[in-house]
């Protein structure tokens, strides 16, 4: 269900521009406007809900279907262990971070980062 109010679902439907790196009847993969890394790509689904928390079996296929296009598009990156490797990243809930409330997995690469994060 697209949410009007949503960024992600507006970039989804082609209403907002992105630059996508992937698309496929599940999810889509596109540049962050406010990278983190040199490297930093959103893999979003195109079923909007908002977060993790809202994670039902149902969504099982899915969420494995993001990671699996989370690694595709890291390594169409250069970002496999010869380049450095990736971080994934899913934030849940604003007091980690999330500020957009539509799940997406963050892939992060292209420098060092430390542990712990945050």
């Amino acid at each position: 269900m697209v949410q009007t109010d949503c960024i992600f679902c507006r970039i989804i439907a082609g209403k907002l521009p992105a630059m996508m790196v992937h698309q496929d009847d599940l999810c889509v993969a596109f540049r962050d406007i406010n990278p983190q890394a040199p490297v930093h790509l959103l893999v979003v689904p195109r079923e909007h809900f908002a977060s993790l928390d809202e994670a039902t079996p149902e969504r099982r296929e899915l969420l494995g279907h993001l990671l699996l296009t989370a690694a595709r598009v890291a390594n169409a990156e250069g970002l496999t262990e010869k380049g450095g490797g990736y971080r994934t990243v899913i934030n849940t809930g604003a007091g980690v971070g999330q500020s957009v409330f539509h799940l997406h997995v963050h892939v992060l690469g292209g420098r060092p980062m430390g542990w712990p994060p945050g």
